[in-house]
């Protein structure tokens, strides 16, 4: 674990500052001037697989010149409201083999993405593919 830690203040309300290092993160429970707790949670695990993408694109010589991710969570009706599932519209551009880029989003979620691994075994997952506009498909 990182020795340094992260510090959260209670900026009123349901407003808090995370402190880490040189960086800080602003959180809102009514998500009105920030995130909320779940969202930067999805936020991250959407950015996680995005690097791993790049990365495994980047190896494989894939002449990536664009990519986005759009989340979405599904949470649970009562409380602790914990998030069911999620699902991930990945958008690649460039002169990319669609293969390739399924196995790298494929590869992200089964393998590498630490955030992804991190949560509830029994949350569900789906992920869709575009590439260059095109629908490339999702997980099989």
């Amino acid at each position: 674990m990182n020795r340094d830690g992260i510090q959260v203040r209670w900026d009123g309300g349901l407003k808090f500052s995370a402190d880490r290092a040189d960086h800080e993160t602003r959180i809102d429970g009514d998500e009105g001037i920030a995130p909320s707790p779940v969202a930067l949670m999805v936020e991250s695990v959407a950015a996680c697989a995005a690097i791993d993408v790049v990365v495994i694109l980047q190896k494989g010589r894939q002449e990536l010149s664009g990519l986005s991710v759009r989340a979405r969570a599904c949470r649970a009706d009562a409380a602790p409201r914990y998030v069911k599932g999620l699902q991930f519209d990945f958008h690649v551009s460039g002169d990319v083999d669609e293969a390739k880029a399924r196995r790298a989003v494929m590869l992200s979620f089964e393998r590498y993405c630490s955030v992804y691994h991190s949560l509830r075994k029994d949350m569900e997952l789906e992920w869709t593919l575009t590439l260059n506009g095109e629908p490339a498909g999702g997980q099989d």
